[in-house]
């Protein structure tokens, strides 16, 4: 794993109707972009409650859905029914040999043990198939929401510099030269998305470090996300926050 321990990566199953109802899928855009339109066969790799599930069977015929925990997984099932929803990981991923045109996921990577995960999605994908991995969230490279996110705090350059680069570190695949996959293309979307600050605070409640706070030191961190919504002059509109939007699109191909 590279990232956290069992009780963040296992934190969001405590929370699984939350998450589903907060956590917004990524935009049809960037499914475009990552995967070819005439892939007959998807896998999509810790589907979550599935947000980005819905995407793909809007698109694709055949996607199974791949999650291990069973509370996310049952919230999956009932609500995208039409994708086949299955027990399994990244590194144990339940398919046979060269049976999917594509592989994909959703800010999901950096939980993965990359060094056996990538010869799964080689060895489940056809050749020529394509592998594709989007992280999508709100834009915390802009001031306003990378203070919200830090509890109200306004970071230094210091500190903005550090945080910036722990966020990019989660977004880096390490593929070994001559492996099984192509150079991959990356390509970043933005938009804005009207979200009240309810919402807004609702969805940090969903990120494995707000989940496994002890629940006075949760309860003070969204309240002071909260305080700091009201009080800053931050873009709105109707009653909305008009809240950035980013969602970076990683694709390879299997050669």
């Amino acid at each position: 794993m590279r990232e956290g321990n069992d009780e963040l990566r296992q934190s969001f199953g405590s929370i699984a109707d939350r998450y589903d109802r907060f956590r917004p899928g990524p935009p049809d855009e960037a499914v475009q972009r990552a995967l070819p339109p005439d892939a007959l066969d998807v896998l999509e790799l810790g589907a979550g409650t599935g947000g980005l599930t819905r995407v793909l069977v809007r698109r694709h015929p055949h996607v199974r859905a791949v999650e291990p925990d069973g509370r996310m997984r049952a919230v999956l099932l009932e609500r995208v029914p039409q994708a086949d929803g299955v027990a399994g990981s990244a590194e144990e991923i339940p398919a046979q040999d060269s049976s999917f045109d594509a592989v994909i996921g959703a800010s999901m990577w950096h939980w993965v043990d990359e060094a056996r995960a990538l010869p799964e999605v080689a060895r489940v994908l056809r050749p020529g198939g394509t592998f594709a991995l989007l992280w999508n969230g709100v834009d915390r490279s802009v001031d306003w929401v990378r203070s919200s996110w830090a509890g109200g705090k306004e970071l230094n350059g210091e500190e903005k510099v550090r945080v910036d680069a722990r966020r990019r570190a989660r977004h880096e695949v390490h593929l070994e030269p001559g492996g099984p996959f192509l150079e991959p293309d990356r390509q970043v979307i933005r938009w804005t998305q009207p979200m009240t600050r309810e919402d807004l605070v609702g969805l940090a409640g969903t990120y494995s470090a707000v989940i496994t706070m002890d629940a006075p030191e949760r309860q003070e961190y969204l309240a002071a996300m909260s305080r700091y919504l009201e009080t800053h002059e931050i873009p709105h509109r109707q009653g909305t926050v008009e809240v950035p939007m980013r969602c970076l699109c990683w694709r390879t191909s299997r050669r």
